[in-house]
């Protein structure tokens, strides 16, 4: 590992104390942190059984997470796991190293807080331990009154991800359509009888995403309303000037030409902020990010696609929740599109990159595939998008106030 991501790692590591506390029942046990591909992990067999737990493999590269109260369902090499019934993003991947199963950290300190029953983490002290007046039983894995239970310490708000407004408030959803102006992006179709231009589905998208959430009660600031070109960085600052509570960047997708058929591609998929994975999550990131040869003014150490990992440490706060956000928003989408789904992905890509809260791009289509490509300038079927996209903020936000409220003293 070298360049950005080798200095992020080394500036995650010296940070990071050498291991987590748990307080279950009996002695605490110290789990060592590990570094698995520079990110903070800790291993299954030490962490689930001192929290009371077991660590059960069903399948090949498949292993279930039985804690009280809930049962997480992972595999290797997949950021996400499965607990009743739904499918929860995971910041990496959980992965076998050398026969023996790592769990990404913030598998650990935010995701079983948040399904199992009683465990709070107290990021002050790195401790994990069971809620006040109960204890984990290793032996029968369940619940009890216990004497010697400590009082949970609840989160610091720092370490909060940002409120979205609360059911007393009005919820404030930013809507960006992206491109605009001189920056057409994308156009097509490949070999077609017709033309569209990126700059203008995105922004008929916007505009009914936005009449959609008003709807439903919600404040809706759009980064253009016009064919305008707004400065990728500048988008984001709007975003947080008008504390916004979602960022939705709206773009269209375009096929490489390298690809053996790639007029034939089609499909959707959602991106939250963080390293491309993939030589695909590049090309997108590549593809969106060249607007920012249209700004007459680039400051380019601050537009860094990686800067975000060392410098704002502030978007860190917010990947966990863009990543859920973005597995809500691509459910939504497959119960409507006729296209597959490709995932969710990550990626670093400028215009989410200032925008501190829950952000997310998404592809709607490949506008250079002709079937794809009618189909998105159909102005019903993007009132049929930006209904989907709209429920998708919509469950999201409520479920967040319910993980917010159930926090609250």
């Amino acid at each position: 590992m070298t360049g950005p991501a080798a200095l992020a790692a080394l500036a995650l590591a010296l940070q990071l104390p050498g291991a987590i506390v748990v307080r279950g029942a009996g002695r605490p046990v110290e789990v060592p942190i590990v570094l698995m591909d520079g990110a903070p992990a800790v291993r299954a067999d030490e962490a689930i059984p001192a929290l009371g737990g077991r660590v059960s493999r069903v399948a090949e590269g498949r292993w279930t997470l039985a804690l009280p109260g809930a049962t997480l369902d992972i595999r290797d090499g997949l950021p996400f796991a499965g607990a009743a019934g739904a499918t929860l993003p995971i910041s990496a991947s959980p992965r076998l190293v050398a026969g023996v199963l790592v769990l990404p950290l913030q598998l650990v300190t935010e995701l079983l807080p948040r399904t199992a029953t009683g465990l709070t983490w107290d990021p002050a002290r790195a401790e994990l331990r069971a809620g006040a007046g109960t204890v984990f039983s290793p032996a029968s894995n369940t619940v009890g009154p216990g004497a010697g239970a400590r009082e949970p310490v609840r989160k610091p708000a720092s370490a909060r991800p940002s409120r979205p407004a609360t059911p007393r408030d009005r919820r404030v959803v930013v809507v960006d359509a992206g491109h605009g102006g001189p920056d057409n992006g994308m156009h097509g179709p490949i070999n077609g009888r017709f033309t569209i231009y990126e700059k203008d589905i995105t922004l008929a998208v916007a505009e009914k995403l936005a009449t959609s959430l008003r709807a439903r009660g919600v404040r809706v600031v759009m980064t253009r309303s016009t064919d305008t070109l707004i400065a990728l960085s500048d988008r984001g600052r709007i975003a947080n000037r008008e504390h916004g509570d979602l960022f939705l960047s709206v773009h269209v997708n375009a096929a490489n030409m390298g690809w053996t058929n790639p007029g034939g591609a089609r499909g959707f998929e959602t991106y939250f902020l963080a390293e491309a994975k993939t030589e695909d999550a590049r090309r997108v990131e590549r593809m969106e990010n060249e607007a920012i040869r249209f700004e007459t003014t680039v400051d380019a150490g601050k537009h860094d696609a990686l800067a975000f990992v060392i410098n704002d440490m502030a978007q860190n706060e917010h990947l966990r929740e863009s990543s859920e956000l973005a597995a809500i928003v691509q459910q939504s989408l497959a119960r409507m599109h006729p296209g597959p789904s490709r995932g969710v992905k990550q990626a670093g890509f400028r215009v989410l990159v200032t925008a501190y809260m829950p952000a997310v791009l998404i592809e709607i289509g490949f506008g250079t595939n002709p079937a794809e490509a009618h189909w998105m300038n159909d102005d019903r079927r993007q009132q049929e998008i930006a209904g989907a996209v709209a429920d998708a903020a919509m469950q999201y936000l409520d479920r967040y106030e319910r993980r917010v409220g159930a926090q609250q003293p």
